[in-house]
């Protein structure tokens, strides 16, 4: 199975029979309860609504929404509205967390905390998928978000992360293209030895079911025409699923020059954690947060079944 489309996500997401539960850490701000209100509207999620609870039921007044119909929860006296929510979480009464109002390094704060209960020992990674008009499915960049300048063994959580989504949706047998420059080991180039230890970790079978291929620049990772002209030998070229970035630099400038193409479109989630995490850019359109939304409601789903 391969993704083509972010709708079929959103089928998903919607077509579930029990809705995965959304924490929403500072949801008194228009434009998370707008977007709350968008997945709750599609039917997508149940969210709990974390923070002041007198500025969250002013919102949904003006949006002429009962606030009695919403699990509005008070941010609890000594904790962060991300405290409260992972305290949440943790007591089975959510699935996954979505920023809301808080700043991304107090979110992930009593995420990472080993004694919250939430890490999985793996590295933390931002996992995004783009819809290009110019590739025939989804694809997915890592990490242009999180990690600075992962080394090897950062890079394999980061593979994992992505692999793990992936299978999630559906995919059998994912296909990683581990990103440099060129495409031979070079001693001079650290980037191209972590690709190539990486594609030696996954054909002895420890990265899961999944095939990595690496290192490998863009063009011949997108292209097989191009692949064929330069005769390098892979069959997956031009139908790979995930593209690993070398640094958080390469894959955020990949991912922002990708996003201002004409009718790109975007969603993404935070992986390594035990529950997927919802971190929206304050420049999203309204489409790629509830996609946001749904893909983080899928993934926390099958994660419970």
């Amino acid at each position: 199975m391969e993704l083509h489309t972010f709708e079929e996500i959103l089928a998903m997401s919607s077509g579930n029979e029990k809705k995965s539960i959304m924490a929403v850490a500072g949801a008194a701000k228009a434009a998370v309860i707008d977007a709350v209100l968008d997945a709750t509207d599609n039917g997508l999620v149940e969210p709990v609504l974390v923070g002041e609870p007198e500025g969250i039921k002013s919102l949904l007044i003006a949006r002429d929404k009962n606030p009695a119909d919403f699990n509005i929860v008070k941010t609890t006296d000594g904790r962060t509205p991300a405290e409260t929510c992972v305290d949440i979480i943790n007591g089975g009464n959510a699935d996954f967390l979505m920023k809301g109002s808080v700043e991304t390094s107090d979110l992930l704060r009593p995420v990472v905390k080993k004694e919250n209960g939430l890490r999985t020992g793996r590295t933390i990674s931002h996992v995004a998928f783009y819809k290009l008009p110019f590739y025939h499915k989804l694809v997915v960049t890592t990490d242009g978000g999180i990690s600075a300048y992962p080394d090897l063994n950062m890079k394999r959580d980061i593979v994992l992360n992505a692999v793990e989504a992936l299978h999630l949706l559906g995919y059998s047998k994912p296909k990683v293209a581990v990103l440099c420059c060129k495409e031979t080991p070079d001693k001079n180039m650290p980037e191209t030895l972590d690709a190539l230890a990486l594609k030696e970790m996954s054909l002895r079978g420890e990265l899961g079911d999944c095939v990595v291929e690496g290192p490998i620049s863009y063009d011949l990772t997108m292209s097989k025409e191009r692949a064929a002209l330069k005769k390098f030998d892979c069959p997956y070229s031009g139908d790979f699923d995930v593209l690993v970035a070398p640094n958080i630099h390469a894959g955020n400038i990949l991912g922002k020059c990708w996003e201002l193409l004409p009718g790109v479109e975007m969603a993404s989630y935070v992986s390594g954690a035990r529950i997927p995490i919802v971190l929206t850019s304050r420049a999203a359109p309204a489409k790629e947060r509830l996609t946001c939304i749904a893909l983080a409601g899928v993934i926390a789903g099958n994660k419970k079944a």
